[in-house]
């Protein structure tokens, strides 16, 4: 008997949180083509993307990009900024690991935006982190420090350390 997108999606998550991530894109991109089948778009572009961070914990960065590419269209023409920005944060992370990092702060900034707009700060400060770090690996110091601060001011409950640091980069400028 042949599963329903739903139930291919439900196997994918537990596949992924028991870090078979080869079963899990593979899951997941049946529930897509299922869903594709039954035009839900929406559905099938969330399931491309859960492939595309399989993909890309399972060391197949290409793929993921592959994955990835087109779905934050879908979220835009449905006006949903949070997976649109996670659709494109997804991107940026795949660009990061083939070493593309130009293009990846590029779609790294769009995401940061949208999640801006939409309200979502933990996912904003992951973004702003993943910014640093790649400005961080570039050599431009000042700039990762600028974008370390912006996380931590976006951080809703900022632990001990966070304020701390918050503090002496506050002291860089």
């Amino acid at each position: 008997m042949e599963k329903e997108p739903h139930q291919l999606a439900e196997e994918g998550k537990r596949a992924f949180a028991a870090a078979r991530y080869d079963e899990a894109a593979r899951l997941f991109a049946d529930a897509a083509r299922g869903f594709t089948l039954g035009r839900d778009g929406l559905h099938a572009a969330e399931m491309n993307n859960n492939r595309s961070v399989a993909l890309l914990k399972n060391n197949q960065p290409q793929e993921s990009l592959d994955a990835a590419l087109g779905t934050d269209k879908v979220f835009e023409a449905a006006s949903d900024a949070m997976r649109q920005g996670m659709a494109l944060g997804n991107q940026a992370a795949a660009l990061d690991a083939l070493g593309r990092a130009d293009e990846a702060l590029a779609l790294y900034e769009r995401s940061a935006n949208l999640f801006d707009a939409a309200g979502e700060k933990e996912m904003r400060v992951i973004v702003l982190k993943s910014i640093a770090a790649i400005k961080l690996k570039q050599g431009k110091i000042n700039e990762a420090g600028f974008e370390m601060l912006g996380a931590l001011g976006a951080t809703p409950k900022p632990t001990f350390f966070q304020r701390i640091l918050k503090f002496f980069l506050r002291l860089k400028k």
